[in-house]
């Protein structure tokens, strides 16, 4: 296997660190950022100089691309850039603050999308590069109480379907990954739950709530496994525009997707005769 140099943000847990210790352990070299500087202290000692550790909030645009510089600069090639970092807002639409909406908007879709115009440019220059953007199932679909990070997935594969066919001739490749539930801390001590009003405790609000706080609530997704299969996307010779991981993941897209399209094809006719005559 070919050692590549990777960039991976929101290093700290979850699927940040599996692929920090992952590709450590296959012998690549990594800048890790994170927002706390002993986060990754122990494989920092184990791991030496492969390991580089980067201290970054990524909602601080001009130390965001002081951070990218510095890595290209120091690292001299980046091969692979994992943007991760983000994290889940629960609470119903009516229910979260305005402080809790522009965190979550400037974390996983503003940082998300600073960390692609820092880093294209040195992509760029070397004449070629890959990008995996941690989007998630709900990119695609949606669920009561998730309605802001939602907003940011649906958002964030957007902006990278376009920024896709910009970079295609600079031999950049991009992908999303979309994976489904995750037995990671997405909901517990890494989301940020909205103050909850009495008006939401039925209804599709208070039942998801419910389900997901329960013990049997399942996550089938295993984060080591889906971390070795974004790793193995990322070095593949044709790496997919899309990466979905997980059954319920599956499961749910191809339900959704599915009865969109059935929805256009019935608008098939009334589409068609908005047309001007000529």
């Amino acid at each position: 296997m070919t050692i590549k140099t990777w960039f991976i943000t929101g290093a700290s847990s979850g699927f940040g660190r599996q692929f920090v210790e992952q590709l450590l352990a296959n012998g690549h070299r990594v800048t890790a950022t994170v927002r706390k500087a002993d986060a990754l202290a122990d494989l920092k000692a184990s791991y030496g100089d492969r390991l580089r550790v980067g201290i970054l909030d990524i909602t601080d645009t001009e130390n965001l691309r002081k951070t990218v510089n510095e890595a290209f600069a120091e690292m001299g090639r980046i091969d692979v850039v994992v943007s991760n970092a983000g994290y889940g807002l629960f609470g119903a639409a009516e229910e979260l603050t305005d402080a809790q909406i522009r965190a979550q908007i400037d974390t996983n879709l503003i940082g998300s999308i600073q960390l692609a115009r820092a880093v294209i440019p040195h992509l760029r220059r070397q004449g070629a590069g890959r990008i995996l953007q941690l989007s998630s199932m709900g990119g695609q679909i949606a669920l009561p109480a998730l309605s802001l990070y939602h907003a940011t997935k649906w958002a964030v594969e957007g902006f990278y379907e376009s920024v896709a066919q910009e970079v295609t001739g600079f031999n950049i490749q991009v992908t999303l990954v979309e994976p489904g539930s995750a037995r990671t801390n997405f909901s517990g001590t890494s989301a940020v739950q909205a103050d909850v009003m009495q008006e939401y405790e039925t209804g599709p609000v208070g039942e998801f709530r419910r389900k997901i706080a329960s013990p049997s609530f399942r996550r089938p997704g295993d984060p080591a496994r889906m971390v070795a299969a974004m790793i193995k996307c990322a070095l593949s010779e044709n790496p997919p525009r899309r990466l979905v991981l997980g059954s319920d993941a599956y499961t749910r897209m191809q339900a959704i997707l599915c009865a969109r399209l059935a929805a256009i094809e019935s608008q098939r006719e009334s589409a068609f005769a908005t047309d001007t005559d000529d």
